[in-house]
């Protein structure tokens, strides 16, 4: 039974209330405006409704709900003004309070009841459809985090450096940032800014794709000609990026860009690319270029061993590494003790689940009323996040759901591989077991359950054959999947092999025994297979032959 609070002075009136709703909700009674609050300050999360009084000794109802609205009481707690009081400027400033509806006295009992009903159902409604939002919103911020994670074993596969230099950058700057807003408001930085910028700063090198392995992966020094190819991988980046054909004119994606380009500029213009100067660096590149050098630092590398993290922020502060923002120096010798945590594995800024969830609630809780254009405007937000990492890193992906077991393909992946986007019960999908082989799939589902949430991931090729016969009017291709690169296996001359890197994270429940819930999967080429994971058509293949 739903529990109604009635706060009147008059020891009648609230007779007459209880009376009028005793047969549908449990009543509790505050005769003046200190004994409510003293009562919500306890009980505010059990109660689903407040009928107030306007005019009371000790504390009036405008006093009990701008005092119920410092507490953020208002936003799930619905009030119901009860008075005689006729006055406009009464009755507009409850309003503005965030009072819900307003019943004279004397009161009438099929108005009370209806009135108090219709109320408590719309809130019952709206914490409902919070509580739905809130779970999708937890999902997608989840998803975001393990794209991330597995582009960081894609830069990892790519280029040698260490797996953690994505996440490990990433925290960084979401820690010079929060610092930043801190001791100055010159960038007006936001929540939303600062989350952007650090998500967004997973790209920063994504265009060393296109660097050769022998320049990427020498152990020793590079030559002059060899440091100029690295170099390039700036532009290369910010190239790649602007040539997404979704959400071009988004503002992650004209972040993402100015990040990969403007990474290594320098705050006395000694950078590269463009050499720009001071604040003409956009200041999400600003903090990223630092976040980048001080883990490129502090980490081992082919070609040199790790600095200590003290002898790097002394390096960075005296300019051994180029000349940074001074306010990004103050912030990062603020803070150096929250980056060596980072450094040492204890990451104060991945959130958890349940910080997760604490964050969309907040997000819901900052909007009125849980407007819905805001609620569709977040999940749309997440959508194109997640759009957007797919077509950066080239759009072939996939997740399996072990609840419902279904499996589901990006619109590339799908196009590319040949299969519905959406499969119900893939291993035994005829279609699927078509194209890679029943022994394949069963051996895939077992593997993936036979992980744990502490070693989740798990790594195969997957080896595309398009076959271009004299006189057939499309090529046909077929797939394999193995353990190993099998680079070196021949093919027909009529045939072209494609290999990507499958990299694949199992997901779990939190609570013991954990218990296996899905996989999220990505394709990375191996060599020059960039591209088909761009969208290329098959018959693009028969000039390749």
């Amino acid at each position: 039974m739903e529990k109604v609070l009635i706060v009147d002075d008059s020891e009648m009136n609230r007779e007459i209330l209880t009376e009028m709703l005793a047969e549908e909700y449990e009543i509790f009674e505050a005769a003046n405006g200190i004994e409510a609050i003293t009562f919500l300050k306890e009980h505010n999360t059990d109660i689903s409704l407040v009928l107030l009084d306007m005019v009371m000794p000790v504390m009036d109802g405008l006093e009990v709900l701008e005092t119920m609205s410092k507490n953020g009481w208002l936003t799930d707690l619905p009030v119901i003004m009860i008075s005689s009081e006729d006055s406009p400027e009464v009755i507009h400033r409850a309003y503005e309070l965030g009072v819900t509806e307003y019943i004279r006295r004397p009161f009438d009992s099929h108005i009370v009841q209806k009135r108090c009903r219709n109320v408590t159902s719309l809130y019952a409604k709206q914490r409902k459809l919070a509580s739905l939002v809130t779970d999708q919103f937890y999902e997608k911020e989840k998803n975001s985090r393990i794209m991330i994670e597995i582009l960081a074993h894609t830069v990892e596969f790519r280029n040698g450096e260490c797996g953690d230099h994505v996440i490990n950058v990433q925290s960084y700057t979401e820690i010079l940032l929060r610092e930043l807003t801190k001791i100055t408001d010159k960038y007006n930085l936001t929540e939303s800014d600062i989350s952007l910028i650090s998500t967004v700063s997973a790209l920063h090198d994504i265009g060393k794709i296109s660097i050769p392995d022998e320049i990427i992966n020498k152990p020793g020094r590079l030559t002059d000609e060899e440091f100029v190819i690295m170099k390039s991988h700036s532009a290369v980046g910010s190239q790649m990026i602007s040539d997404v054909p979704l959400y071009r004119d988004e503002p992650i994606v004209k972040l993402a860009y100015s990040i990969a380009r403007w990474h290594h500029e320098r705050w006395d213009g000694r950078g590269y690319p463009d050499g720009l100067v001071g604040d003409d660096i956009p200041i999400g590149a600003q903090a990223v270029s630092l976040a980048d050098v001080y883990d490129a630092l502090t980490a081992e590398r082919c070609y040199k061993k790790a600095f200590s993290h003290d002898t790097a922020i002394e390096m960075i502060s005296k300019g051994e590494c180029g000349q940074f923002n001074p306010l990004l120096i103050t912030c990062m010798k603020n803070c150096a003790e929250e980056m060596r945590l980072v450094k040492e594995g204890n990451n104060p800024t991945m959130r958890g689940e349940d910080d997760i969830r604490e964050f969309a609630n907040e997000l819901l809780k900052n909007d009125a009323m849980y407007s819905s254009d805001r609620l569709l405007h977040l999940l749309e937000y997440e959508k194109m996040k997640s759009h957007f990492f797919e077509s950066i890193t080239g759009g072939l992906s996939f997740e399996y759901n072990a609840a419902s077991d279904m499996l589901t393909f990006s619109a590339k992946s799908a196009q590319a591989i040949g299969v519905e986007e959406t499969i119900i019960a893939p291993t035994h999908n005829e279609h699927l077991i078509e194209v890679f082989g029943k022994k394949t799939l069963d051996d895939l589902s077992a593997k993936f359950r036979s992980l744990s949430a502490e070693q989740p991931i798990v790594q195969y090729y997957l080896h595309q054959l398009v076959t271009v016969k004299p006189g057939e009017e499309q090529p046909v291709q077929s797939f394999r999947i193995t353990t190993t690169a099998d680079e070196h296996r021949r093919y027909p001359a009529d045939t072209h092999c494609n290999t990507y890197k499958l990299i694949c994270r199992t997901t779990w429940t939190l609570e013991e025994p954990q218990r296996f819930t899905g996989v999220i999967g990505k394709l990375v080429p191996v060599g020059g297979s960039y591209g088909i994971m761009k969208g290329a058509n098959l018959d693009d293949f028969r000039g390749l032959l």
